[in-house]
């Protein structure tokens, strides 16, 4: 298509969008439209076909997340869509392909810009609200299994929140690698993680930290908490002498009302101050932004790392499990659905039909 024949093409052309225009509940979340754009140079225009509801945004409309941007603004921490117009500089073969990107923002549209150097290609016949769970979900818990803690095969660790979005992720690889997996969840969750060879806990139960201990003795060579608050005490406690503790996040004080940023920051002194101590085990906080700002390095980890888990996913060795396929429109259905804890997967956003 000419630029000529782009030009006529869009005069009535627009964009679906929620917008998060302050703090509020789910109802709260708008539905706008806007002309849509012009990819610019390096960009392309990419046809939304899953998004996805993460905690992200959950901490977003409650102001919560460390670094999100002033409101208002498009929610959207990652997307997978086809792209169906590339920018000047960019080459046109990426046209009619699928590929997943991630944001941080802005991934709540129909059609939206990305950066065409940050399209990561979807293997052929995924499905892309499969796809579309991996994305963040799939980088993070890579990176944090193989990059932080390292795991090898006869080791034993410990996932919080085993049956989340993150959680089911890490619980699934960790197994691949072939290490022994004890996973905390509610009690309706037990019979898939059991199914999957996961010793499940529940979370919920007084006494977790004994439990936790009887369920490895020996103490575990990794601990993932995306918790943090006063447990993540007893999260360092059950690791073994060498062990890692790998934090990444705060859902304790998602509630919680004042700053975002102390939770994180107290979460940090306590992290560093374990790393002085002479105590033989390490404590780190994961951040999929680290390191963002030599790019190429950045890009190239990412990508690397996405490319594995969705080659995981396309011959099977990793299922990625999606609770519900909501509209984009009704958003706020599926903001309130995800925050509910009553699923197991993740929400996904699609396109309006």
């Amino acid at each position: 298509m000419t630029h000529a024949e782009n030009t006529r093409s869009r005069r009535n052309a627009t964009v679906t969008e929620v917008v998060l225009p302050g703090v509020v509940e789910p109802e709260g979340l708008e539905v706008r439209t806007r002309p849509m754009p012009a990819p610019g140079s390096g960009e392309v225009l990419l046809q939304m076909e899953a998004t996805g509801v993460s905690f992200a945004e959950q901490q977003m409309r409650r102001g919560k997340y460390y670094d999100q941007p002033a409101f208002p603004f498009v929610p959207g921490y990652d997307v997978v869509g086809t792209v169906v117009e590339a920018g000047p500089g960019v080459d046109s073969g990426l046209l009619g392909r699928r590929f997943a990107a991630m944001l941080k923002t802005g991934g709540w549209a129909d059609r939206l810009l990305v950066t065409a150097v940050d399209l990561v290609p979807v293997p052929a016949g995924v499905d892309p609200a499969e796809a579309e769970t991996l994305v963040v979900n799939g980088i993070t818990a890579w990176q944090m299994l193989h990059r932080d803690a390292r795991i090898r095969a006869g080791q034993t660790v410990l996932v919080h929140g085993a049956n989340g979005g993150v959680g089911s992720t890490l619980v699934q690889l960790a197994l691949l690698a072939g290490a022994r997996v004890i996973g905390t969840a509610s009690p309706r969750h037990h019979e898939a993680l059991r199914a999957r060879g996961v010793v499940p806990v529940d979370y919920r139960a007084p006494g977790l930290a004994d439990r936790l201990r009887a369920a490895a003795p020996h103490g575990v060579d990794a601990v993932f908490d995306h918790v943090g608050g006063a447990g993540i005490v007893d999260s360092f406690r059950l690791l073994a002498p060498g062990g890692t503790l790998v934090s990444y996040g705060t859902a304790a004080t998602r509630d919680t009302p004042g700053s975002s940023r102390l939770p994180v920051f107290l979460l940090f002194g306590r992290l560093a101050l374990w790393n002085v101590l002479p105590n033989r085990r390490r404590a780190t906080f994961y951040n999929i932004w680290a390191g963002k700002r030599r790019a190429a390095q950045f890009r190239s980890r990412t990508r690397a790392d996405l490319i594995q888990v969705l080659a995981l996913l396309a011959d099977g060795s990793l299922t990625a499990p999606v609770a519900a396929r909501i509209p984009l429109d009704r958003a706020a259905e599926a903001l309130r659905l995800a925050e509910s804890g009553t699923v197991a997967g993740k929400v996904v956003l699609t396109p309006v039909p």
